[in-house]
């Protein structure tokens, strides 16, 4: 029983890797992957707030950075 146990046992994992190992037949994409991909948006405000702050910015350029920074816009 222990023979029988092992073989199902050997056969399955040789089956998934096998099955891991193989390659997705479905055509590309017609849209690149960088296009799909959203901009990194931050969920809190402390990382934009020290990027304008290593920046040197203050008062009215300051929020305007940290608001494009949170909605995930290219700074400059």
């Amino acid at each position: 029983m222990k023979l029988i146990s092992t073989l199902t046992l050997g056969a399955l994992l040789m089956g998934g890797a096998a099955f891991a190992a193989s390659t997705p037949a479905t055509a590309p994409s017609a849209t690149p992957a960088s296009a799909a991909q959203p901009a990194v948006k931050h969920s809190s405000g402390k990382h934009c707030e020290k990027l304008a702050k290593n920046k040197g910015l203050s008062g009215d350029e300051e929020m305007k950075f940290v608001k494009e920074c949170k909605e995930g816009k290219k700074t400059r």
